[in-house]
């Protein structure tokens, strides 16, 4: 599946359009978001997505799965943080609070309003298991990627 992509939301949207063969059914997805990369912003800059799934998977095996798909789109695994073409997280797996592998939920999503906002798109409602917070008052709060957007469209 890797390929020329003439854009990063080009891409993505292939990748999601992919997880169905996977076993993974998107039930909801958020439209695409922009913010500037981070932690580096002089990187290219994001293009992030919520898509709301069900599989009938351990979370280490949807976990795997989000990989593979990763791979099959060219993504290479360096450094952490390091500039990349794709990255698909388990943000939260249901209400399951797990020290993992994977730590759910996700340990830093909460912090990133490029995650919270998109998920406070879809799921204004949904709560942390952890901190009890809503996903809009985590995107209101979140202290990374303070200038994600939605790119409408």
């Amino acid at each position: 599946m890797a390929g020329d992509w003439s854009s990063p939301g080009e891409l993505l949207e292939h990748a999601i359009r992919a997880l169905g063969a996977n076993g993974i059914t998107v039930t909801q997805r958020s439209r695409l978001w922009r913010s500037q990369a981070w932690p580096d912003p002089r990187a290219n800059e994001y293009r992030n997505a919520i898509v709301i799934v069900e599989a009938r998977m351990t979370p280490a095996r949807l976990m795997a799965e989000l990989h593979e798909t990763e791979q099959a789109f060219g993504r290479e695994r360096a450094e952490p943080n390091a500039s990349r073409t794709l990255d698909l997280d388990l943000i939260a797996y249901g209400r399951l609070v797990s020290s993992g592998p994977p730590i759910l939920p996700h340990p830093r999503a909460a912090q990133r309003r490029f995650v919270m906002g998109p998920l406070a798109e879809l799921v204004p409602d949904w709560t942390d298991p952890l901190s009890g917070m809503t996903a809009s008052l985590l995107a209101e709060r979140a202290p990374i990627g303070r200038d994600a957007m939605p790119i409408d469209g």
